[in-house]
């Protein structure tokens, strides 16, 4: 399929054939294969199965830039429902701790290279990454996020994936209903918050169930919350806090702190002229001591 210019990139998975020890090896070989026979140097995702030993974790490490092993639930609570055959803490948590202490301890040097060129992102360890089934066994949004605060913290987790769960007949949960997706974006949403915005767990909007509301994005709720009656000044708030305002990402928040270097912020037009777009900042944000014009929309 690569050579055929159908795929840019592998991802190598499989099912638990007799151990997951045993599938790994599987996997791995199949990984050597693809980097030292056939010198494929493309991207390649590699599965880390329930059950796999730290030094089969660390070869995978090697060979692959990206690896995965999937949680399915935010606790053993939750997983003894989802999946009881599977160990929460042993197989599944463990092998993400290993992740990140072999990134910390050791030199990435003997990450895999092409011959004779030099591949792109190599000599640097892989990302890690997670999944959690989302509705399966009645987990709330405050569990499924204290777990990827503390993956994102404790782990260096690079994303955490949300998979609204779908029940699929003759399997155990066949009569469960389906979680509905504006939950699980709700929650893609909240985890970037987490790891790129600098909240923290405490300040998203969850609601008496402990989960968070449907019909409103969890930023532009704690913005409602907290800055109706104390908007951010732009031209003088740190980056951190430019990064709290609806509408203001990673890339908004540079180009607003590089412009006012050179003048000050007075109306949205200079902003407009920037390429910002911050029709759900208006309501939280100062220019030069003034809330910006508004233009009322009709009906």
């Amino acid at each position: 399929m690569h050579r055929a210019g159908i795929v840019e990139g592998l991802f190598l998975s499989s099912g638990v054939v007799d151990s997951g020890m045993k599938t790994q090896d599987q996997l791995l070989a199949a990984a050597e294969i693809l980097r030292r026979k056939y010198n494929y140097s493309d991207y390649l995702h590699l599965k880390i199965m329930p059950g796999a030993e730290r030094a089969q974790v660390e070869q995978a490490m090697l060979l692959a830039d990206r690896v995965s092993i999937n949680l399915e639930a935010p606790n053993t609570e939750r997983l003894s429902q989802l999946a009881p055959k599977k160990i929460f803490d042993d197989e599944l948590l463990t092998p993400l701790r290993w992740m990140q202490e072999i990134r910390s301890q050791q030199s990435p040097h003997k990450v895999w290279r092409p011959a004779g060129e030099r591949a792109r992102g190599r000599g640097r360890w892989p990302s890690s990454v997670t999944q959690f089934v989302v509705g399966g066994v009645d987990e709330s949004d405050l569990e499924l996020l204290t777990a990827t605060e503390y993956l994102y913290a404790q782990t260096g987790l690079a994303r955490v994936y949300f998979s609204a769960f779908h029940p699929i007949a003759d399997t155990p949960f066949e009569n469960r209903a389906a979680s509905p997706p504006e939950r699980e974006h709700r929650l893609y949403q909240a985890s970037f918050l987490l790891r790129d915005y600098g909240f923290g767990l405490e300040e998203l909007p969850f609601q008496a169930a402990e989960n968070l509301p449907l019909e409103i994005d969890p930023k532009l709720a704690w913005a409602q919350r907290n800055l109706r009656q104390q908007p951010i000044e732009l031209n003088t708030a740190r980056r951190e806090i430019l990064l709290r305002v609806p509408g203001i990402g990673p890339k908004s928040a540079d180009v607003i702190l590089r412009a006012r270097r050179q003048n000050k912020l007075r109306d949205l037009s200079q902003l407009s002229k920037l390429g910002l777009r911050l029709k759900h900042a208006e309501a939280f944000i100062l220019l030069d001591g003034k809330a910006p014009a508004r233009q009322l929309r009709l009906f």
